[in-house]
Order: structure tokens, then sequence, then C-alpha cells
């Protein structure tokens, strides 16, 4: 008998399961034939493999989870087989990064990326980065040629599609010709200024004041940026010497309305460039980082801890590895192990064999927007007409024609509005300039191998006195017991401002000095008295006992006020370990609970809203997964914001959640009939506070009914704060089966924006996961294999391979792998072993 299926249905219905089917049979076609391809080019990890230009012969040694440990005999063996072993995992990642940073997307995609390029290219940053390849000492180009000749071995040997990754074979669907070219040191310095644009200060919040303050007087736009708690909230540094000089810092003139097009098409600019690494800036969302001295732990060594917030990526930003010289001497001075960024020698975060430190955002104000009046080929200066710089980059573009673009330039730096198209003169401000301290040569590459051969707190310090752009924080702990704290980087001194407006360029008044302030006037704290030092994005210092200005845009502190309270508690109850340090790394307290839950229970509801509002009674404001109140809390918290300043505010001005909106509200509770509560699209009725209170919980409710269901004891954090690992290329095509190839998850995860745990979302689309703890790690200076450490998502770059994803689970649960850095350990956990020869 023959089988006819959907013989059944209906013959429209037939049809249609017909072509279902067979659709569904192309995807699975598809997405095996997309399996086979992947693993082409999966990496050899065990044999022989010959390198040429090595002078003697190199282990890499690689765990369950494919973290390689490399030994060698000399520094430059080391970064070639650093360079060789980035290429086997992430070589599709450094080539994409190279293009984002040179202004060269549209070489790979075409026309869709053509504005992105035009941002890169007006900006300049490989012109930048040519200028300091030359300056650097001779060692660091030695090392930067030897990683560059480990990658360009790799790519010699894998000289088709298949071989290098899927997303080669992917692309040729559109782009048949691409074949990449040879790795070069400028690619790696290249990388060090997106680094440096992801992990700039307040230009966001800069642009945001000047749009809010084209609907609102200025008084209001102040109320959305209130100073920091330091009566509240925690600073860094509480001690030690500090500088007393003062500079002028006058208030910003206020802005006239003619700036407004001019600043948007600006703001729209720069939202186009790419986060490589996830920018920490957008209200709140930042790093962790803490040591804490042995005076306070089992062990009587100091303990560290660190986990980077940044944009949640597939594979993620960090490459897990280990540098080790075989026997330690003038010509290999490494063993240092740490997370590295593919496209870039050496060990960005982590320890070597006496030293671990530790980074997250300093924050400070290195960026100004200047606005200018340009008139033809000539901008004002303090009365006169002087030429603009300009310059003629051509773009190319695949499957297109080249497009040339003229860049540009004031004294104070590119005219970044115009990459959106010209602003017609008004008789004011018609061009916007940026001012960046990354826009002129440093050296970070030289500071990233004197970090990582450092051996104790002087040798630290003065290798982060090279680490100029970005500025960060940077803990640091010993293997004899010292803890420490410095601030590093080359920040500004204004003549006249403070950096948080945009400021007319044509009066000359608010120019940069020359010299920035001085590095032994940073502030920097070592073996402080309390026995731990803790940072959090939060203010350094009090600026009332330190000049000059750093920023006034910090984080609120809620997130190191919860890391200092379990810190201290930890300490009342006896002495800590590092599985303590991973706890609390892992709480997901939200600090905003403490004071808006009150005044939520105060609004009298009725009926289910009120069912879904007791939910609040008794909560201890933690946002695990299974979490009911902490779904309808974080609900609440959206719809608050959105319904009392969505209508006030421009939309580049709107909030996306963060700690600096937990101030504004707490103020804003305080005053019931301030108008930021009354709904100004509502004619003939003035809300006030508790109006506004009572719509976000109804507005709440009847949101998660229609997402989780009506029974609001069964609603789960977990089910709405979800997770999805999306490929920074693939990911996003809009087309199913190669999102599919590329993307994982979702899955939920505990905590929220400003929680220690913070895993931020935009309050302004739903509740999914958009910035991550990108990695976590835990160092036991008593004993370094002891540590701890889990990646987002694992060190392949493959899809489909065993190590694309697999820290991913672990990483949800709060979980973390041993962190081996002896040869013991290292040969004992080795499951893969390649010897890479001259």
């Amino acid at each position: 008998m023959r089988i006819r299926p959907y013989a059944w249905l209906p013959w429209p219905l037939r049809w249609l399961a017909r072509v279902v089917t067979v659709l569904l049979a192309l995807a699975l076609v598809l997405a095996a034939v997309g399996v086979w391809i992947a693993r082409q080019s999966f990496p050899q990890l065990d044999g022989v493999i010959k390198l040429a230009g090595l002078s003697s012969k190199v282990e890499v040694h690689r765990d369950r989870w494919g973290i390689p440990q490399i030994y060698a005999d000399t520094s430059e063996d080391l970064f070639m087989a650093q360079g060789y072993v980035h290429a086997q995992d992430r070589f599709w990642e450094m080539d994409f990064r190279r293009h984002v940073t040179s202004g060269r997307l549209s070489e790979l995609f075409g026309k869709a990326t053509l504005t992105e390029d035009k941002v890169i290219r007006t900006m300049g940053w490989r012109e930048v980065a040519q200028q300091e390849l030359a300056t650097l000492t001779d060692r660091t180009r030695r090392y930067l040629d030897a990683y560059a000749k480990g990658v360009n071995a790799w790519l010699a040997e894998h000289p088709n599609a298949s071989a290098r990754s899927l997303e080669y074979s992917v692309l040729k669907l559109q782009n048949s010709g691409y074949v990449p070219e040879p790795w070069t040191p400028l690619d790696s310095v290249t990388w060090l200024k997106a680094m440096a644009w992801d992990l700039r200060s307040n230009l966001s919040d800069e642009i945001s004041r000047a749009l809010a303050a084209t609907r609102l007087p200025r008084e209001r736009v102040d109320q959305l940026y209130p100073g920091y708690p330091f009566d509240r909230n925690p600073s860094i540094v509480t001690e030690g010497t500090v500088s007393d000089q003062r500079f002028d810092q006058k208030a910003q003139p206020r802005l006239g309305e003619d700036a407004a097009a001019t600043l948007t098409k600006a703001a729209e600019a720069l939202s186009r460039v790419p986060d490589l690494m996830g920018t920490e800036e957008h209200d709140g969302i930042g790093s962790n980082s803490w040591v804490v001295s042995g005076e306070h732990t089992t062990t009587g060594k100091p303990l560290l801890a660190n986990d980077p917030h940044l944009s949640a990526q597939m594979p993620s930003v960090w490459y897990q590895a280990g540098l080790h010289c075989r026997t330690k001497s003038d010509k290999c001075g490494y063993d240092v192990t740490g997370f590295t960024f593919s496209g870039v020698p050496g060990v960005i975060i982590g320890h070597n064999d006496k030293i671990a430190w530790g980074f997250t955002n300093l924050g400070p104000d290195v960026a100004d927007l200047f606005l200018e009046q340009v008139k033809g080929d000539t901008y004002l200066y303090r009365g006169q007409w002087a030429r603009l710089e300009t310059r003629n980059v051509q773009i190319k573009v695949a499957g297109g024609a080249p497009v040339t673009l003229t860049v540009r330039k004031t004294r104070h730096g590119p005219l970044i509005n115009e990459v959106m198209g010209s602003v017609k003169p008004s008789g004011g401000a018609n061009a916007v300039a940026l001012q960046w301290t990354a826009l002129s040569p440093g050296t970070a590459a030289e500071a990233i191998f004197e970090l990582n051969a450092a051996g104790d707190w002087h040798e630290f310090r003065a290798a982060a006195s090279l680490f100029d752009v970005p500025a960060q924080n940077l803990v640091f702990a010993d293997t004899q017991g010292h803890i420490g704290y410095q601030a590093p980087g080359r920040i500004p001194v204004r003549a006249k401002g403070d950096g948080t407006w945009p400021v007319p360029g044509w009066t000359g008044e608010y120019e940069w000095k020359t010299a920035p302030i001085p590095y032994d006037q940073l502030p920097s704290v070592a073996d402080p008295a309390d026995g731990f030092v803790v940072t959090a994005n939060n203010a350094v210092i009090d600026p009332g006992r330190y000049r000059p200005l750093l920023t006034k845009d910090w984080s609120y502190g809620y997130r190191a006020k919860r890391i200092v309270e379990r810190v201290q508690q930890a300490i009342k109850s006896g002495k800590i370990d590092a599985e303590t340090m991973s706890r609390i790394q892992q709480d997901s307290h939200n600090g905003l609970a403490e004071f808006l839950v009150p005044a939520l229970l105060e609004v009298e509801l009725a009926g289910p809203s009120a069912q879904a509002q007791g939910l609040l009674r008794g909560w201890d404001g933690s946002q695990g997964l299974d979490s009911a109140p902490a779904a309808y809390f974080n609900a609440v918290w959206r719809h608050l914001l959105i319904a009392a300043f969505n209508d006030d505010l421009p939309e580049g001005a709107r909030p996306t959640g963060g700690d600096r909106w937990y101030e504004v509200v707490r103020s804003l509770l305080a005053a019931p009939v301030d108008p930021f509560w009354d709904d100004v699209t509502t004619k003939g009725f003035t809300e006030t506070r508790d109006d506004i209170l009572r719509t976000a919980m109804a507005d709440a409710h009847h949101e998660l009914a229609g997402l989780l269901g009506e029974d609001v004891k069964a609603w789960r954090w977990g089910d709405l704060h979800q997770l999805t690992l999306t490929n920074q290329t693939f990911g996003t095509s809009g087309i199913g089966p190669i999102e599919a190839l590329f993307n994982r998850g979702p899955f939920g995860s505990p905590g929220n924006k400003d929680a220690v745990n913070a895993t931020g979302w935009n309050i302004q689309d739903d509740y999914a996961i958009t910035a991550v703890p990108s990695m976590r790690m835990v160092i036991d200076l008593a004993d370094l294999d002891r540590s701890r450490w889990i990646n987002l998502t694992g060190a392949s770059g493959h899809a489909f391979h065993d190590n694309y994803w697999d820290q991913a689970p672990l990483w949800a649960n709060g979980e973390t792998t041993p962190m081996n850095s002896k040869p013991d350990s290292i040969r004992k956990a080795a499951v893969n072993t390649l010897t890479l020869t001259p």
C-alpha cells in the first residue's frame, strides 16, 4: 500500500504542508552542509607542525576547554606561537576586527556598511595607529612582528575559504572574490583604538545632555544628571596623597537651538561605530574588580577578582591563554596566564608568576565635542577664519564602485557630523568636531608587555604609566602579600568647562591644556588600611579632596556598595576564600528595590494588578531565575521610566536603565508633583507620582500576563531575562538558517543591569540581555593554581567545534574552571599537545 502524506487535508493545506516539508528538509540539508564545511576548518591540536621563523621547538598544551598553554625558549617564539594559535581558533574574528578598525567593512559586505566605514575613516584610527607604531620601542616592534609571522604562517597553510572558517564560506555567497591579506603589526595596534573607543568616557552623556536641553530648561536637564552620592555610596580611594592643584572648571555656556540638528547628526554617526568589545558607558553598565589582602583571607595571601561587563558576543571578546618561557631569562621573560584579545600579542588581564591585576573602566572625561562655525573650507576661531585641514580617502566597496570621502578637520578634531550629510549654515553652530585622547599616538602596546613582565608594585606602576588610552582602574596583588590600586591614563586638563556639555569651538575658551594630568598626581593607594580595594566604575575619589577634575559622569556606586557590604560581611564572619569571592560575583541584589518597593506598596491597586503588587511584599531584592518578584519589579521599572521620561525627552536622551536613573527616581519620589511625573501627552490632566506608579504597575501586570500567563506566582525572571549569544557578523543576517549556524541560546540569566552580576538590558526594547560579565576570574596569590576563571562562550571561533560555546552553560550557572598556570598542572590537564618546530 502506498502512503500519501497529508491526504486527509484539504488540497490547499496539502500543498502548504508539502512546501513546509520541503523547506524543513532544505534547512536540514543546509545545516548538515554547514556542519560539514565548518569541520574543514577545525584546527590541528596534536602532532607536529613546522613553523618557519621559530628558533626552537614550541609546545602548545590544550585542556578540555581548548585553552592553549604555550611553552617557548624565546619571547619572539612565544609571541609567534601565540599569533599562530590565535589564528587557528579566531582568524575570522581577527580579520573582521581589522576591517572595522580600518574603516574597510565595505570590502567584505558591500555598501550596507558604508556609513560605518565613513565614521571610522573620519576619525582616522588606522592613521593614528600608524603614527603610534613608528614610536614603539624596538623590543615591542619585534614582538608585534613575531606575532604577525605566526598569524601569516597559519594563513599560508589555509588558502581556501572552507579551510579558514565557516564564515568565509558564507561570505563567498555574496563576495566570491575576497581573499584575506597578510596580518601586520599595524593591524594589532589599530585594534587598541577600538578598545579605547568602546571604553571611552562620557561622550554619550555629553550628547544626551545637549539633546535633552533642546526640549527642557537647563535646571530640569540637571535633574537627570545628579551628583555622585558620596554620603551613601563608596569611592575607590579614601586615603593617601592627592593633588591639591586646582584648575578653572567654570560652568558651561548655554547652547543655542541652532546646534540641535548638528548634534543629532553627530550622535547618529557615532552610534554607527560597531561595538567590538561593547561600551561600558551606557547608563551605568560597567565592570567589577576588587582585591582583598591576606589579613582577611584563609591563606594569608591576597585574593583578586575581576569581571568586565561588555556586550554579549559570539565568540566572546576574550581568549584565554598561558604564555610561558621554559626558563625565564633576558631572552625570554614571561610566565603569564590570563585573558587575551585575538589579534594582539600578550595578556590583557590575568597574572604572572609574581603579580596579578584586574581592570575596570575608570571612565574619565577624555573626549569633548566642539561645536564649530564652518563656512566653505574655513572655520571660525577667535574672530579669524582658519582653513580646515582636509584629506581624501577611498573606500572600496564589494560589488560596487569605490567611494571617495573627504574628511575635514579643525584644530579640535575631525568633523564627525558630516558623515551623515552636510548641515546648512544657520548663522551659528553647523558642525561638530571630536577631540579625543586616542586620536593622538600613545603607548598602550608598550604597556601590555611591561605589565606582563612586572614583578612588584613599583614595576606594576611603571607599566601602568604607559597604559594611557583607554584609562582604566587597575587593581593589584602580589605573592608577597601586597595589594594596591592605580589610576592610569592620559586625562586632559581644560582651560575652562567641565566636559559635560558640547562647547563652542570658535571662542577659544575651552581648549585642552598642552599637558594632561601628570601620572604621579593620579589617584593611587598601596596596602590600604581597610585591607581591600573595590572598583565598580564608581567615583574614584571625592572631588572635594582632589583636583583636577577626572569626570562627573561616574556609575553611581550601587554595585560598589553591594560588593563592599558583602566583603565586610565576609570579614566579620571569618576569613575570605576564593569561593566567597566567586559567590560575590554572582550576587543578584537589586539596589533600587530598597527605596522603590516601599513607594510602590503605598499605592492602592485593585484586582489582578493588586495580586502582582503583592509579590513585592517581603521580597529581599534578589533576582534569581525563578523569582516572580524580580520579573514583576523589573517590568514595573521599565514602564515607570518610559511613562515618566519618554514624553519629555528626545529619543537620544531617553532612559535605557542603569543606576543614574536610580538616583533620578530616588529624588523624584520625594517630589510627588514634580513636572517629570506629568505626562505631557495627556491634555487637561496633570499626573502626579502616584498616578505614574499606578500606571507602571498596571502596565507591567498587563505585559507579563500576556508574556508569562495570568498566574503571577508562576512568573519567572529567567523566562523574560534571556541571553542569545549572537555572532557579530552573520548572527544578525536576517536569514534564519545562516543565523542558526552561528548563534546559540537563548537561556535565562539572573541579575540585572546594576546588580553585581550585571546582566544589562535596554528598558526601551524588552528584557533581552545585551551586556554581561564577559568573563570572571578569581586569582589566589597563595597558590596560583587554585585560581579560577570562566569565559562567556569558549576558546574556539569555529561554529560546531566542541569549544565554540562549551563554557557558556557554566558561565550561566555561576561556575568556573581551574586557571592552571604551573607546568605540572598544565600537563596533567592537557588533552591535546601540538609541537611547533622550526
